[in-house]
């Protein structure tokens, strides 16, 4: 049946009209916010590379977290600037350190957020890389894995909701699951960063995170941007050890990918919008090139078209106040 019986448009002639037939709707309750915690007192600064988004400092993390609170966002994924580095990374799990303590401050003033952390050692270690050295230039994938699991019970000890480990290393989140099982926290639940991709649009967070290799980079243990069915494998792999959630990492450049890990896996699926995705649009934003609520919005429904259940994304604010009319 075609025109002129058939005439879409008549379906798109009100915004009440359009709003019935809508196919992908964006709720508040779809964003998870990152927080950058770090050591010291008084800390807010304004990250350079992501504008809008800050360093806190946990006296001041609070003034964040009301605002998260009372826009109805559901979760967090903190990330971690450690007052210490060394070779292995172990202010990772010291119970010390801005992450752990971020995590029991959030629980005891705002319990019914969700607290993911990330987990990893790029930001802890002192070359940068999310394993432990060897040469000098390779990560030693099954020496790492041990320590990833002294994370992930920290964490869990401080209160993280949910772990997501995010360094791409095999077996990663086997061990993981078990070392949270056999510290008595089988209601932890992991998030895999499972197809993450060694993309060059992280580029902002790592300078956010001071967590840019001193040497090599990282393609040894992400994964090749050319690849579409090794991030089935991966997902697959990911599962099978025990991820409750898994998720792709970029995600604007990699919708094809978002889409084949919803169509194949009966897991939820978070996307990360991440550091050089969010850049750009600031910087268009800025010099008046793009109308960025449009812009911002957009992208946020292709995410939930392509297949997203959850977005980790630093525009996370604005939008919840966008869908609240704020």
């Amino acid at each position: 049946m075609g025109f002129p019986i058939y005439r879409p448009r008549r379906l798109r002639a009100t915004e009440n009209l359009r709003s019935m037939i809508r196919e992908t709707e964006l709720s508040v309750k779809d964003l998870i916010y990152p927080l950058f915690v770090v050591p010291g007192i008084g800390v807010k600064n304004e990250i350079e590379s992501l504008p809008g988004n800050y360093h806190w400092s946990l006296d001041r993390l609070p003034e964040v977290l009301q605002e998260i609170s009372e826009l109805g966002i559901p979760a967090v994924i903190l990330f971690g600037i450690p007052s210490y580095k060394n070779a292995v990374g172990s202010s990772a799990w010291d119970a010390e350190e801005p992450v752990q303590q971020a995590c029991r401050l959030i629980k005891n003033t705002y319990p019914e957020l969700v607290v993911v952390t990330d987990a990893c050692l790029c930001e802890y270690t002192e070359h940068g890389h999310c394993g432990v050295l060897e040469n000098g230039c390779t990560v030693n994938n099954d020496e790492t894995l041990p320590l990833l699991a002294k994370i992930a019970v920290s964490h869990a000890q401080a209160g993280a909701d949910v772990i997501a480990p995010s360094n791409m290393m095999d077996g990663y989140v086997k061990v993981m699951r078990e070392a949270l099982d056999e510290a008595g926290f089988s209601n932890v639940s992991l998030m895999a960063y499972s197809a993450k991709y060694a993309s060059a649009y992280y580029g902002p967070f790592r300078a956010a995170a001071d967590s840019t290799p001193s040497a090599g980079d990282r393609k040894g243990y992400q994964m090749d941007p050319g690849n579409s069915d090794e991030a089935l494998r991966e997902v697959a792999l990911d599962i099978e050890e025990g991820a409750d959630i898994v998720m792709v990492k970029p995600a604007l450049a990699f919708m094809d990918i978002i889409s084949r890990v919803k169509e194949t896996f009966n897991r939820p699926l978070c996307v990360y919008n991440v550091s050089g995705e969010y850049a750009m649009v600031k910087a268009a934003a800025a010099k008046g090139w793009i109308d960025e609520q449009r812009i911002v919005m957009e992208t946020m429904l292709g995410f939930k078209r392509a297949g997203a259940k959850m977005i980790i994304t630093y525009h996370a604010l604005d939008v919840a106040k966008w869908l609240l009319g704020k």
